[in-house]
């Protein structure tokens, strides 16, 4: 038997919501980072959903697409939201078994959350068609705002998971290489890296200055295009394999 409740872990808690407004909109240029490698044609699966704003965003770019989610309460509530538009499939990651092959496999802000994340990679790789592609994307330790954050005495290290993460089931804190590491161990290919967003504040922060016009979007792709030069600063980091 699990001893994790996840219908627990997204609540919010003291220390901080598990989605922020900023996340949104770093999902979509996330997306925008990928859409040269996004087919819209073939089968897709998303790995982890939360509330489904991420799977509406994925439904933008493919024509077909899968959910697996490991919350009871999470899956009902994006079969509500999106209806007959998707299937959604309530399971753990490492009891699910596909009925079909994928051509592409969507994993983001999840790897950080799993027990094993090189067993999910494995089986993840293993449900992909000949070429098809895994796309992960995980917060990164060394972002701006958490070296800040040390630097402060707010967090421990760049590595720690927080109270508050670990509230929110967090088991570990990515950096690039620590992610690409896994993909190595897993034995999947890795044809391409980078981040997301060079990030001088923290979510709640870039949501205060939003909500007070002091950035704007236009501000966000330019800090976007800077993660490109500097993806070790960047909010999120991203690794894109293919199957064998």
């Amino acid at each position: 038997m699990r001893e994790r409740d996840l219908d627990l872990e997204f609540s919010p808690n003291s220390e901080r919501e598990y989605q922020y407004g900023f996340d949104v909109l770093a999902r979509k240029m996330l997306l925008r980072r990928w859409s040269g490698l996004i087919v819209r044609e073939g089968k897709s699966l998303e790995m982890g959903s939360f509330d489904g704003s991420m799977t509406e965003l994925l439904m933008e770019h493919v024509s077909f697409l899968d959910v697996v989610e490991g919350s009871a309460e999470l899956s009902a509530q994006v079969r509500g939201r999106l209806g007959s538009r998707v299937r959604v499939i309530h399971s753990w990651f490492e009891e699910f078994e596909p009925s079909q092959k994928y051509d592409q496999i969507f994993l983001v802000h999840a790897l950080e959350h799993v027990d094993d994340p090189v067993l999910v990679l494995k089986r993840a790789a293993s449900w992909l068609t000949t070429g098809g592609r895994l796309l992960v994307a995980v917060p990164n330790a060394n972002a701006l705002s958490r070296q800040i954050a040390v630097k402060m005495g707010v967090v421990k290290s760049l590595q720690a998971v927080t109270e508050g993460e670990r509230k929110h089931g967090h088991k570990r804190t990515y950096s690039l290489d620590t992610l690409t590491a896994d993909f190595k161990e897993a034995g999947v290919t890795v044809i391409d890296s980078g981040g997301v967003i060079l990030k001088p504040l923290s979510n709640s922060q870039f949501d205060s200055a939003l909500n007070a016009n002091i950035v704007s979007e236009e501000y966000l792709l330019a800090c976007d295009d800077l993660a490109k030069i500097w993806p070790d600063f960047s909010a999120s980091v991203f690794v894109v394999a293919t199957g064998s």
